[in-house]
């Protein structure tokens, strides 16, 4: 299981990641992050806003993602946190554009949604999981998710994992990666969860070994749902972004 820790600047626990072959999570909340030698992935920021009580920075995330979603090794798709199937549908608006800048997206699934609600959205080595949500939900459906994500053969993200009884559970569940803050703001507590992730799971719902992507890969791709007015707003300058993808919005 590959374990992601927040960005920081802390010279002396960005070294302890290093050296334990952690890998960074950028926000798009921090704007002045950047991979700092690591291997990386990319956050929407969204949750952040929503602690903040401010609005999503739409023009920051797709500046982050221009600067560095080329080598992330996967991007957090936009949504809206207790959103429900109203964040769903955000999240598939951003999926065409993201994925002509990145070669894994993940869809952020919350309170309110089920497999059902993604059976047509993921695609194997381009559309993953990443499970976000209240942390009641989240460790009720852990499982339930990790099992689908064996089942379609997709990558499978739990955020918000910072003790070692969760890197236990996400291990139980299948993750193929998860990300933190605890390792980035105290480094006395990475050796612990060090450990945790990397004590694999004796059955766990994917098996052994790393997730690994189809050698094939799909030219097309069906789009499902009509964007909610909220949503729609967002197309014209969508598609100025991303040209191609005008048929899709």
């Amino acid at each position: 299981m590959i374990c992601y820790a927040s960005h920081t600047h802390n010279k002396r626990n960005l070294a302890a990641l290093r050296g334990a072959g952690w890998r960074l999570m950028i926000s798009r909340a921090r704007p002045d992050g950047k991979p700092e030698g690591m291997l990386y992935a990319l956050d929407n920021g969204a949750w952040s806003d929503f602690r903040a009580n401010r609005d999503f920075d739409d023009d920051g995330f797709r500046t982050l993602v221009d600067r560095l979603g080329g080598s992330a090794d996967f991007i957090i798709a936009p949504d809206i946190v207790a959103g429900g199937q109203r964040s769903l549908r955000l999240s598939l608006v951003w999926l065409a554009p993201l994925l002509v800048r990145t070669k894994l997206v993940l869809v952020p699934v919350q309170d309110g949604m089920g497999p059902a609600d993604l059976v047509d959205v993921v695609l194997p080595g381009h559309v993953g999981i990443f499970l976000g949500g209240s942390t009641e939900w989240k460790l009720a459906t852990m499982r339930q998710w990790g099992e689908f994500c064996v089942e379609r053969n997709c990558y499978f993200h739990i955020g918000r994992v910072n003790t070692a009884r969760r890197y236990r559970l996400a291990h139980i569940s299948g993750a193929d990666s998860v990300d933190g803050s605890s390792a980035s703001r105290y480094a006395v507590t990475l050796p612990a969860l060090d450990f945790a992730g990397r004590q694999p799971d004796l059955y766990p719902p994917r098996p052994w070994g790393p997730y690994t992507p189809p050698t094939n890969r799909d030219e097309q791709y069906e789009w499902a749902g009509i964007p909610e007015p909220e949503v729609a707003r967002e197309a014209p300058r969508l598609r100025a972004w991303a040209p191609f993808v005008k048929e899709t919005l």
